[in-house]
């Protein structure tokens, strides 16, 4: 069995306190949540690699995932590109609202914070510029033409820059971001690729499938495969560093075909030291700063005087309690996550309030042992929310995710 190999099924759950850093954390990995799902338990197959362009020694899938997790790459800098296509629907400008609002551009809140700018990579192609030196300092900057989105970890502070706003987020850290502190979202292939090599099993076909070059660089090319039916994922593809065993694109494609729904690359890397003014952060003059603490305390008044249903911090308590009692059914590729949200579902009629019904009109309405519910579909994830407030979500087919509703009952 491969390092990695792991019985833990909370291994998708952000590390930490249980509370208030749980949930923080939770909004800034948004984008890639999904792999925590999709990952499930992978079993391995070894293999040759076949000849190709170029022409590397032949390994094992086993010598392979080996030599991943034996990478010791702590100093890069580089530029990625990221490519996510779950198929969401388009909201027509309310996901901006939602994400401004209150807590964004033109309320109390910040445009720089991470929790609300990081999300961007949940659709759409990007360019980041990333640059790492251990874990005490690494800075992930979002291009968007002339305009730059930065994130910088310092030691124990947190920078978030925006500088079409020119807008400050500060916070702090206690411990390392390599611990996968709340600030640091996963953005580059080393990351998803963790996250889809933390179990093996017998439920999937791990190959080596030949070489390829990645950003000027000689690799092996890995492809994890469900050997489960009822998954949405395909296959995964990982391009591993022959030098360093470092992963250097990561293309995950679904069942139902079509274009990778997430593709993770460098165009452009190098394993040389950045220098150390690269984590240096000083707020521009004239920027409007605004600390975490403050932060929170806006969301908190928002919740409370914004007129939407229900209170911020006690709706925000309600999740979390849900997922202290997350339970995953089945196994493998198949698993599926449910928890107890704390409140009512989707009214089965459509009949709540408007953003009930809208939501509704985003989903299928299904019926079984489990009662009424709504099934609201993505490339990749589907999740079923019932009428009693109880949520099932898996990379699974929407049939397959019905079913073990069912069979929860």
């Amino acid at each position: 069995m491969a390092p990695y190999a792991s019985d833990d099924r909370t291994t998708a759950e952000p590390a930490g306190d249980p509370g208030r850093g749980r949930r923080r954390a939770a909004r800034y990995v948004v984008p890639v949540t999904v792999m925590g799902v999709a990952a499930a338990t992978i079993g391995l197959v070894p293999a040759i690699a076949s000849s190709g362009d170029p022409d590397l020694p032949d390994i094992t899938a086993a010598q392979l995932i080996e030599k991943i997790a034996k990478s010791d790459v702590e100093q890069l800098s580089g530029t990625v590109k990221v490519t996510t296509d779950l198929g969401l629907p388009d909201l027509g400008g309310l996901e901006s609202s939602l994400t401004s609002g209150a807590l964004g551009q033109g309320g109390d809140g910040s445009s720089a914070d991470p929790s609300a700018k990081l999300t961007e990579l949940a659709s759409g192609t990007h360019t980041l510029r990333v640059a790492a030196d251990g874990p005490e300092r690494q800075k992930l900057s979002l291009l968007d033409g002339s305009e730059e989105y930065s994130l910088i970890h310092n030691g124990k502070n947190v920078w978030g820059y925006d500088s079409k706003s020119n807008e400050v987020f500060h916070g702090t850290v206690d411990e390392p971001a390599g611990e996968r502190g709340e600030h640091q979202p996963p953005a580059t292939p080393k990351d998803f690729a963790e996250e889809a090599l933390k179990s093996v099993d017998d439920t999937t076909s791990v190959t080596v499938d030949g070489t390829a070059q990645v950003a000027g660089r000689d690799a092996y090319k890995l492809v994890v495969e469900p050997r489960q039916s009822g998954s949405t994922v395909g296959a995964i593809s990982i391009a591993v560093d022959h030098e360093t065993g470092m992963p250097l694109k990561f293309t995950l494609t679904p069942a139902s075909g079509g274009a990778a729904v997430v593709d993770v690359g460098f165009t452009k890397v190098s394993f040389a030291r950045p220098a150390a003014s690269t984590f240096d952060f000083t707020p521009p003059k004239g920027a409007k700063v605004t600390e975490e603490g403050a932060l929170e305390e806006a969301e908190r008044h928002a919740g409370k005087d914004s007129g939407r249903p229900g209170k911020a911090p006690e709706s925000e308590e309600d999740l979390g309690e849900g997922l202290d009692s997350m339970k995953v059914l089945g196994e493998g590729w198949n698993s599926v996550a449910t928890f107890d949200t704390g409140g009512p579902g989707l009214p089965a009629g459509g009949t709540g309030s408007d953003l009930d019904g809208f939501l509704g009109s985003l989903g299928d309405r299904v019926k079984g042992d489990f009662g009424t519910g709504t099934v609201f579909s993505t490339r990749l994830v589907n999740a079923l929310i019932t009428e009693d407030g109880t949520v099932y979500v898996g990379a699974v087919t929407k049939d397959h995710l019905v079913k073990t509703a069912d069979g929860a009952k």
